[in-house]
C-alpha cells in the first residue's frame, strides 16, 4: 500500500485553519478555493468536485477538535482503499504546519493523489498565506 506524507506551513492561526478543514461540507469556499469547485453533503459523506472534474465521494471516519485532526475515507471503483488523515499543528500564534497523510490501493493511483494533495496545499496557501518551513 502506498503511503503518501505531506507537511506544509501556512500563515494562519492553527485554529482559523482547523475551523477551516473541520467545517466538512466547506471545501470550496474555506479550505481550498479553486481546488474543489463544488460539496454537498450526504449523511456522513460528502460528495467533492475537483476543478480538474473528478468527482469522489468522501466519508468522515473522525473529527477529533482536542487534537485538530479529522480522518476520511474514499471507497470507489478505481481506488479499492483510501484513508486519509489531516492535522493542524500550532506554530505559533499565527503560523501552524498542516500534516496530510493518505494510504491508498493501488500503489498506481498514488502519483495521482500526490499532485492533487499537492494542488490542494497551493490552494490553502492562496487562502490563507504561504509560511517559510
Amino acid at each position: 500500500m502506498a503511503s503518501i506524507h505531506k507537511e506544509i506551513f501556512l500563515d494562519a492561526p492553527a485554529d482559523e485553519v482547523w475551523s477551516a478543514l473541520a467545517d466538512f461540507g466547506a471545501l470550496p469556499t474555506r479550505l481550498v478555493p479553486g481546488f474543489v469547485t463544488d460539496t454537498k453533503l450526504d449523511g456522513d459523506a460528502r460528495i467533492v468536485t475537483f476543478a480538474n472534474g473528478s468527482v469522489a465521494r468522501e466519508r468522515l471516519v473522525t473529527c477529533d477538535h482536542d487534537r485538530r485532526r479529522l480522518v476520511y475515507a474514499i471507497v470507489s471503483e478505481r481506488i479499492s482503499q483510501h484513508s486519509a488523515s489531516a492535522q493542524v499543528f500550532a506554530e505559533g500564534p499565527a503560523r501552524c504546519r498542516f500534516v496530510w497523510t493518505a494510504d491508498v490501493l493501488p500503489d498506481e493511483i498514488a502519483p495521482y493523489m500526490s499532485s492533487q494533495m499537492d494542488l490542494g496545499f497551493a490552494a490553502m496557501q492562496e487562502q490563507f498565506g504561504k509560511a517559510a518551513a
